[in-house]
């Protein structure tokens, strides 16, 4: 949930926006996978039960990391400067 709430709101801001939504929905994905991980193991609610702080965790893991992308990636022909 958190790699989708990171996508669509990296996909309303306009800065260096991709025409191509595919990698910045995989980006956000893989990331919140890898961030889900890493607050399992950092006991943010264990195994067992579902904690908000993962939640948040991941979702500014994937924001940032979409960020990030766009930074380091050229703009595409038609995307307004930053």
């Amino acid at each position: 949930m958190a790699a989708v709430v990171a996508f669509v709101i990296a996909r309303i801001v306009p800065a260096r926006r991709p025409r191509r939504w595919l990698w910045e929905l995989l980006a956000a994905l893989i990331t919140t996978l890898i961030l889900g991980v890493a607050a399992t193991a950092l006991d943010f609610g264990g195994w067992n039960e579902p904690d908000w702080r993962a939640g948040l965790f991941a979702l500014a893991g994937a924001l940032a990391v979409l960020g990030a992308l766009r930074l380091v990636s050229r703009p595409s022909s038609g995307a307004s400067p930053p």
